[in-house]
């Protein structure tokens, strides 16, 4: 063993034994107390709440039900809106190290924040939260220490346990320190004993389902809880693609990549996708119902920088421009988990086609269109890849790809803006499904992804996305659906077809569910879509307000 594999496995060791003893001794020395305040819930997620969608989408459900809901864990990202909104919602952070505790020997350091994390979550769960909750839904990876502590709370204060598997937390040590190392086998014994046995488990895939059951005979409700996005995720109008587009000129002018390649602008009138005015004051034929949302401009105005800008004399409702580039949107978290060179190789492939079918075809018909490539997201990986991207579009004339960080409030604007997404996600489990597709799909993006083992419960081919295996499927992929763009046939195809599965009646989510939801809300096999809210009243309802069910 090298001293850099001591390091990465010692925190996890120490956190292991400390609370292995201390969750052996409550099991041991505290009987289940029944006093807790009905309609509370305390939910448990080791990382910063504002990047944990899930998580915060059923801390809202919770409380748009009626339930006083504790969201902890750490802050860094701003959370949804509707969180700080929602009176019966507290957020409560656990605060960082001090910055002083970084300059430590990293073998001293991480004991140390082990313990101080273990602490805070103690207090929270069993102290600065009076009265204890009716429910605590813990989010899993990560597996150490939270399913041990939660246990020991659950014990002392008769709180029902929900365990929500978003992934298994071995799989992931696993990518890192490979699967016989001595970590990981000890994390798989301590993820398996403390997740036996819980009030209810939520499984993002019903494959995860059926192999937790099989492998660790959990015991408590199992349901597969699909994630869904909520209701305010839509496909864009052009109204709010020119918004966006506006709000974003200031960074996208700034990116010397898409210098000379993205159409020209004249801010605030046109955007590199849309456009609103008109250089010709002639009316059309039938122009009188249009005359009464037109803005009339003087031909006049001119500032000291804009004299040499064309002097525009109406402006109309936005529209999409004809010479728009193509929009790419991928959501990565520029990890391990997501070959990002499978991206750059099919872009690569795509250059090389759309720079023959252009000296082979005169007209749009035919040709490819340049792409503008948008990837969102922060991870260890970023600067990597971009600067290995930024090399090779040096030499590209149709493909730019540019990294950006959006707010909560605009990425769902960026999905409903573009034109296709792309899905990088390989699960370390083959078991979870990536919540980034389901984003897109909930803003009638389709999406080209990835294919692992449990991938078809999400995209079904030809109905809402396409599926690759490697970069030349992908490259395929791009120049079949984005041939004689903007009038793409093929992509709006797909486009028409994804609709069709949203328009699908949805579930009601009626607090009084029939009991047998329980059961059999999640054997349906047949692929429909629906909002969270829909598919969480459905799913969740039953089982945390079973004393109100007809």
């Amino acid at each position: 063993m090298t001293t850099n594999d001591i390091t990465q496995w010692i925190p996890h060791l120490v956190s292991f034994l400390s609370f292995f003893f201390i969750a052996w001794i409550a099991q041991r020395s505290f009987k289940r107390r029944d006093r807790h305040s009905l309609r509370s819930v305390a939910i448990l997620v080791l990382g910063d709440i504002g990047r944990s969608p899930r998580m915060m989408y059923h801390a809202q459900s919770f409380a748009e039900n009626g339930f006083v809901t504790d969201l902890i864990g750490y802050g860094g990202s701003k959370p949804i809106p509707a969180l700080e909104r929602l009176p019966k919602v507290q957020l409560r952070y656990i605060p960082e190290l001090p910055k002083i505790f970084s300059y430590l020997p990293f073998l001293v350091l991480a004991p140390i924040k082990i313990v101080h994390q273990v602490v805070h979550i103690l207090l929270y769960l069993l102290v600065w939260i009076d009265v204890p909750p009716e429910f605590i839904v813990v989010q899993n990876p990560p597996s150490i220490p939270t399913l041990a502590l939660v246990q020991l709370v659950g014990r002392i204060r008769g709180s029902k346990i929900i365990i929500d598997w978003h992934n298994l937390g071995y799989t992931i040590l696993e990518l890192k320190l490979g699967k016989g190392h001595l970590v990981v086998r000890i994390a798989k014994w301590f993820e398996e004993t403390f997740s036996n046995s819980a009030y209810a488990h939520l499984f993002v895939t019903r494959a995860m389902r059926d192999f937790l059951v099989k492998e660790w005979d959990l015991q408590g409700h199992k349901v597969v809880l699909y994630d869904r996005p909520l209701r305010h995720f839509h496909r864009s109008s052009t109204q709010e693609v020119h918004e966006l587009f506006r709000k974003l000129q200031p960074s996208l002018a700034s990116q010397k990549a898409l210098r000379d390649f993205l159409p020209p602008v004249t801010p605030p009138y046109s955007t590199p996708l849309t456009h609103t005015a008109s250089k010709s004051s002639a009316k059309p034929s039938g122009a009188a119902p249009i005359d009464s949302y037109r803005a009339k401009i003087p031909s006049r105005i001119t500032t000291p920088h804009l004299e040499d800008n064309p002097v525009y004399t109406e402006v109309r409702m936005p529209t999409l421009r004809p010479d728009r580039p193509a929009l790419l949107v991928s959501s990565t978290s520029w990890t391990p988990d997501e070959d990002f060179s499978i991206l750059l190789e099919a872009l690569r492939i795509y250059e090389m086609r759309a720079e023959e079918r252009a000296s082979e075809h005169t007209t749009a018909d035919g040709r490819l269109p340049k792409l503008l490539v948008i990837l969102t997201g922060k991870g260890p990986l970023r600067e990597k890849y971009m600067s290995e991207v930024g090399k090779m579009q040096e030499s590209w004339k149709w493909v730019r790809c540019i990294s950006l960080w959006l707010e909560a409030e605009d990425y769902p604007v960026l999905l409903g803006s573009a034109d296709l997404g792309v899905c990088l996600h390989s699960s370390t489990s083959a078991l979870d499904l990536p919540m980034k597709v389901v984003d897109m799909f909930g803003c009638g993006l389709p999406v080209c992804a990835l294919d692992f083992a449990c991938l078809s419960e999400l995209v079904k081919k030809d109905k809402n996305g396409l599926i690759f295996r490697n970069a030349p499927q992908l490259a395929e992929q791009f120049e079949e659906l984005f041939l004689s763009f903007p009038a793409a046939p093929r992509l709006a195809a797909l486009n028409a077809s994804l609709a069709s599965l949203s328009e699908r009646p949805r579930t009601s989510s009626h607090p009084h569910v029939p009991k047998q939801y329980l059961t059999s809300s999640n054997e349906d096999t047949s692929w429909a879509w629906s909002t969270w809210e829909d598919n969480w009243g459905r799913v969740i309802r039953p089982l945390i307000l079973s004393d109100v069910n007809l």
